[in-house]
């Protein structure tokens, strides 16, 4: 990036200033004698040389700004020169630095204690020419009403002097330009190499999740939401290359997290040692942007597994666009990068920061006990030039017990780190990791995999709706619930919980908030309607961040209760919060263990829950509250929402061809024929088309439409809508715009020439609306809807006229007439043509085109099977289930609803027998 470059020609002149006016102090050393006691006057001293390095340095600070440098960069550079500076100077500039004016000695202390200085110098005759400036300084900051503020407060009087700004915060750069200026990755792909090196290593990676979203770059693999010795001893057996363990430790006190990593290391070990061969390497995951209990976590780990050769700090996510550069660790915001400790993430409540820099941040987290100066880096400009090899040498030469940062702005950046620190732990090095997701994946040699879709875990079948909860407070997750609840509100069920109910109110107020939740959620899902729980979005905290902790525990415990208390079993369930997302799944859900089946998008785990969860195999998905534009929630809903249409006709036919069966198109006229046909679908666990009439249409008009698609959105087998024998060009026009999934182009009263062109026609318009084609060729006898056809009028088949037909209308299934007949068959029963539509399946098999026979109503077993064994793929049935329906309505009912439910179980009986007949039942 070329930081050094931002300090201009000025800088010797101003090093040369700050020292004139710091070694200047000296001639303070020899004035107070006599009069007063030792002690009073070392105290007197003491007061003079801080309030005068304090004000030294905000002049120095307010020179080097006005000079054009980077006020950071200078006191860095002067801190580093090797001079003593004095306690003051490096103390009070990083809060001048960090405009931060938090008041460790106020300002007007110092007012006080120069004044007195001044004044005891003025009657012992003592010119104190630099004490009575600096006096003057801190006077004017009072005056101006920052005397309250911390006394590096005093650097705001040069700034309104000069109107510039001395604060030093790490600059916003511009994520391209950065990422450019980078040298070269390095040039091979160290993958391979790391699955070959940790074949040799044989350590197992345990990763220890301070909550579920680390998961979220790995797949095939297990996580474990208990560490008993048995659970792991059973864990070890498997000898996986990598397992979590699911801490959830980010929502306790540091004291009982720190329990809690002593207690599943101490089980860690004990587990190992009861399986031979074993050995592994912790790591944990638990960066969450900075935010957590370092070094608490990392010091309990140590106080297990005994000392380290380094502690390993590594926050690169590339899926959450966090890059280390430089030692900077930068959060991706659109096209900018904004410093860490610029974020929203680092004002969080109970793990706030204020350092970017991670050697500061290291600093400021273990309060000093490790210094920035003596935390160590491994640099990009190392992993691009030098590779594996220079990252083993580096982490070799570390003094035992050390400190290391990881930079890294790619994936390919992160693979040559692990790639070295498995070379390093080949030769007797043991790591304390503290990383984000990235590094884990990186240190198995794992290949990413596209997002996971529904249809790839087999869930387009589950008629319920989804879950989805929403806990996580950063403005990011706010962001993503306000563009979900716009693009899917019409059709998501939203339900939002009062915060304030749950954690600052009684409790009954706090259990009928939780009851009334867990009632409308369990409705809304038995209503097949994905629903949304979230909590009120006016983030409530406390007073200290243990009171932040407590208010957080509250209602992430009243999530649990929620979830707990519904019953449905849920499409999917998404979790929206590391904290959320980890007290569902174990204590909501019950979860022991799951499955990582990969991620549902870039940066969000998919699990599938274990067999001992309450909803066993139900897809889980782990949505980190910092992870994804504003658009991303409503990327993943809209992708996992139910299909509105399980299948398409011909997706019905395809599959029916394959598998050598076919599909029964039922006539509906009315709600108990809809209602009979999905009945009987669902318990035979078949396909099935609702097939309407022309007359049923004029009679039920566009509701009867509406019934149909509705019942086929809402069944969970596939079903679609026909419509059938379109005879009236302008008919079918209309019938296009209603939303039927296919429809049958009936021109077999024209002349053959004639009807190629209406079927053209016709074929045309539906297949710009992704709709399959049906057309008949020949003409059937019987009465089918009052519409009567002579045997003189009927005409079977022709094979070569079929060919022609077909190629020139385009039509993806035929209509054929081999015999077959509208109604009821003669006494002497049906003959049909076998020899004949052997001849047309010849020929559909060659054009990709389906056969479909009418008249099915009253064939016999054996010709079904003859007909299926030939071909045809659908067969419509209408005769047999209005007789049904007919007949049950001789033998008197109560009440209109028992009419109707007799009708719906005679017709359904007619439908399934007819399922197992053509043999679609169980093909679902």
């Amino acid at each position: 990036m070329g930081t050094l470059t931002i300090m201009a020609s000025g800088t010797n002149e101003a090093l040369k200033h700050t020292g004139s006016v710091l070694s200047a102090l000296s001639e303070k050393l020899y004035v107070i004698k006599g009069g007063c006691g030792a002690g009073s006057a070392v105290k007197m001293v003491n007061q003079l040389l801080a309030g005068v390095h304090i004000a030294s340095a905000a002049e120095a600070m307010a020179f080097g700004a006005r000079l054009g440098l980077n006020t950071r960069m200078l006191f860095d550079v002067i801190r580093h020169s090797g001079g003593h500076l004095g306690m003051m100077f490096e103390n009070r500039v990083p809060h001048m630095l960090d405009n931060d004016y938090t008041p460790y000695s106020a300002l007007d202390i110092f007012v006080k204690d120069l004044g007195i200085v001044t004044n005891d110098g003025s009657s012992r005759k003592v010119p104190l020419h630099i004490s009575t400036v600096a006096h003057q300084l801190f006077l004017s900051g009072s005056a101006a009403g920052w005397g309250r503020c911390d006394d590096a407060g005093v650097v705001k009087v040069y700034e309104t002097l000069t109107g510039v700004k001395v604060e030093g915060k790490v600059p916003i750069l511009n994520k391209e330009v950065v990422l450019k200026s980078l040298p070269s990755e390095w040039q091979v792909d160290p993958t391979d190499d790391i699955r070959r090196l940790n074949h040799n290593n044989s350590k197992i990676l345990i990763v220890l999740d301070d909550d579920p979203t680390g998961t979220q770059t790995v797949h095939d693999i297990e996580v474990l939401t208990e560490w008993n010795v048995e659970s792991l001893v059973e864990q070890f057996r498997k000898r996986p290359n990598c397992f979590f363990i699911l801490t959830n430790s980010r929502s306790m006190s540091s004291e009982k997290a720190s329990a809690l990593i002593k207690d599943i290391c101490s089980n860690l070990c004990t587990a190992a040692k009861s399986v031979e061969n074993i050995d592994f390497t912790v790591v944990l995951r638990g960066d969450s942007t900075l935010r957590g209990h370092f070094p608490e976590e990392a010091d309990a780990a140590a106080s297990v597994l005994g000392e380290m050769d380094a502690w390993i700090i590594c926050p690169f996510f590339l899926q959450g666009g966090r890059y280390t550069i430089e030692d900077i660790h930068y959060v991706a915001d659109s096209d900018q990068l904004v410093p860490a400790g610029d974020t929203e993430f680092a004002k969080d409540a109970a793990f706030g920061y204020k350092s970017s820099n991670l050697r500061e941040w290291v600093e400021e987290k273990t309060v000093g006990r490790i210094s920035a100066s003596n935390v160590t880096s491994i640099s990009i400009q190392l992993l691009r030039k030098g590779g594996p090899d220079a990252v083993c040498e580096h982490l070799c030469r570390l003094q035992k017990g050390s400190t290391c940062i990881v930079n890294a702005a790619s994936e390919r950046d992160m693979a040559v780190f692990a790639a070295g620190m498995i070379q390093a732990e080949l030769k007797g090095k043991r790591f304390l990791c503290r990383t984000a997701a990235s590094f884990v994946s990186a240190r198995i040699g794992i290949i990413p995999i596209a997002p996971i879709l529904p249809k790839d875990l087999g869930i387009n079948k589950e008629r319920n709706g989804s879950l989805i909860v929403v806990g996580s407070y950063v403005p990011k997750t706010t962001k993503q619930v306000e563009e979900l609840k716009l693009q899917r509100g019409q059709i998501l069920k939203s339900i939002e919980i009062s915060v304030d109910k749950l954690a600052m109110k009684s409790l009954e107020e706090r259990e009928e908030e939780i009851k009334r939740a867990a009632e409308m959620a369990d409705l809304f899902l038995r209503a097949r309607k994905d629903t949304l729980i979230m909590t009120s979005r006016e983030l409530i905290t406390g007073k200290t961040p243990s009171e932040s902790l407590e208010i957080n525990f509250k209602v992430s415990s009243a999530l649990v209760q929620i979830v707990r208390q519904i019953s449905a079993r849920p499409r999917y369930i998404l979790a929206k919060g590391g904290i959320t997302s980890s007290d569902l799944a174990t204590k909501a859900l019950e979860a022991k263990r799951a499955k990582i089946v990969g991620q549902a998008l870039a940066g969000v785990p998919l699990w599938q829950l274990g067999p001992e969860s309450r909803h066993p195999g139900v897809p889980y998905i782990v949505f980190p509250g910092n992870v994804g534009d504003s658009k991303a929630l409503a990327d993943i809903v809209k992708c996992w929402a139910r299909p509105s249409r399980i299948s398409s006709t011909k997706e019905l036919l395809i599959n029916a061809e394959k598998g050598g069966y076919a599909v029964g198109a039922f006539n509906v006229y009315n709600l108990e024929g809809v209602e009979a046909v999905v009945a009987a679908a669902e318990e035979e666990q078949s396909p099935a088309i609702l097939q309407i009439h022309p007359s049923a249409l004029k009679q039920g008009g566009i509701p009867l439409v509406a019934c149909c698609i509705a019942a086929a959105e809402q069944a969970s087998v596939p079903i679609t809508v026909h419509f059938d024998h379109g005879s009236s060009k302008q008919e079918l026009v209309q019938v296009l715009e209603l939303g039927f999934d296919s429809v049958m182009v009936d021109g077999s009263h024209l002349p053959f020439k004639e009807n190629i062109s209406y079927t053209q026609y016709i074929s045309f318009l539906a297949h710009s609306k992704d709709m399959l084609v049906e057309a008949e060729l020949g003409r059937l006898s019987g009465t089918e809807d009052d519409l009567t056809v002579e045997d003189y009028e009927a005409r079977l088949t022709d094979v070569n006229q079929a060919q022609e037909f077909i190629d020139k209308t385009g039509i993806d299934a035929l209509a054929v007439c081999i015999g077959n007949v509208h109604g009821k068959y003669p006494a002497s029963g049906p003959n049909l043509r076998l020899d004949l539509l052997k001849d047309l399946h010849a020929l559909s098999l060659k054009k990709g085109v389906f056969l479909v026979l009418h008249g099915a109503s009253g064939l016999p077993e054996e010709l079904i099977k003859g007909c299926i064994e030939h071909g045809v793929r659908k067969f419509n049935v209408n005769t047999e289930v209005r007789k049904a329906y007919m007949e049950s309505l001789s033998s008197p009912k109560k009440d209109l609803v028992h009419v109707m439910a007799s009708a719906i179980e005679a017709m359904k009986a007619v439908v399934a027998e007819k399922m197992h007949l053509f043999g679609s039942a169980g093909k679902a």
